[in-house]
């Protein structure tokens, strides 16, 4: 895989049954030669989402949130407009009525252009009807998450996601403590790493290592450490043979690697799909995420009932068949 696609490093983390292994491969720097390593941190891109909604299932958990809730509870300027008619639960699953993929370029990383965005937004149906995979959808989520908070969304993140999971070496903001373990990605053989934008944090701001990875893996196969976490692995939404929930996507199990290759296609990423709101559907099957930004492509999965995890993380944007492909060759393996 990293010959074909000319990928520079790939840092991969298994579980089985709470034994953790890690393989390390290439390098995180090409200048510098330095190795990939399991302390390597690396742009898990929208692997971050997950990361959100465990914020959001927090919140929850405090009372100070609501999946039923409507926008302008938390952002009253909302009131009124097409936006409003969603729901959080419709914001954290894509099914608001056809956000984007992206902002448009023209959407400035202010609260003034923000909000003048959402006020101005034209749905394409109603809420629930469409699955339309968006960063502004999700990302709305996580800032209104932060609002009914009362903390800067990286500052929650931090007191109450990742230190309550031990997780040391994951980051919102990356430290100066932390930059010399910060890979670089590779778009077109330049190195690059992502810059902020309107809502990187909540969508794909994160890094992290594979060994930080595979230890939140294993939290969620295993919630003891923060028991909330398991509220994200309730399904909402069915569109195709992928049922959404918040943050992660859930696939039957045994899952084929035709389904798996379905639930991640372009057709699920880029376009609008018709979906159904289903009666939440509680924890079972197997659970994954792609993420990407424009130097780094990441694939996790696990599936609690047999206590696997995998955690592939690349620094360069390959095509994500290439990974889902990888990581169920690996599940193949470790099922028997």
């Amino acid at each position: 895989m990293m010959a074909e696609y000319d990928v520079p490093g790939v840092a991969v983390a298994v579980t089985v049954n709470g034994k953790t292994s890690f393989y390390n491969y290439g390098l995180a720097s090409k200048e510098s030669k330095t190795p990939v390593s399991e302390n390597t941190l690396f742009e898990l891109g929208s692997v971050s989402k997950t990361f959100t909604a465990t914020l959001g299932a927090v919140a929850i958990a405090e009372g100070k949130l609501s999946l039923d809730e409507h926008p302008s509870h938390y952002i009253p300027q909302l009131k009124g407009h097409a936006v409003d008619k969603a729901t959080l639960l419709n914001l954290g699953t894509y099914t608001a009525g056809g956000f984007p993929l992206q902002f448009p370029d023209a959407v400035k990383n202010d609260n003034a252009s923000m909000l003048a965005y959402f006020r101005n937004w034209k749905p394409k149906a109603k809420p629930g009807k469409l699955r339309e995979y968006s960063n502004p959808s999700i990302g709305l989520f996580g800032y209104i998450t932060a609002l009914a908070l009362k903390q800067d969304f990286a500052d929650a993140m931090q007191q109450r996601v990742l230190s309550p999971l031990g997780l040391t070496s994951t980051y919102v903001r990356v430290p100066e403590s932390a930059m010399a373990n910060y890979a670089w990605g590779y778009d077109k053989d330049k190195p690059v790493r992502m810059r902020p934008d309107l809502f990187s944090e909540q969508t794909y701001g994160v890094r992290s290592t594979s060994a930080d990875m595979i230890r939140y893996l294993q939290a969620n196969i295993d919630p003891a450490k923060l028991p909330v976490i398991a509220s994200t692995h309730v399904g909402y939404f069915r569109t195709g043979v992928m049922t959404q929930g918040l943050g992660w996507e859930q696939f039957a199990y045994p899952t084929s690697l035709e389904n798996l290759l379905e639930g991640n296609s372009a057709d699920m990423l880029f376009k609008a799909n018709d979906t159904k709101h289903i009666a939440p559907q509680p924890e079972s099957g197997l659970y994954d995420k792609t993420g990407s930004t424009r130097g780094f492509g990441a694939y996790v999965l696990f599936v609690p009932e047999k206590k696997i995890g995998i955690v592939i993380l690349a620094n360069k944007n390959y095509p994500i068949p290439a990974r889902v492909r990888a990581a169920h060759a690996i599940l193949t393996q470790l099922e028997n």
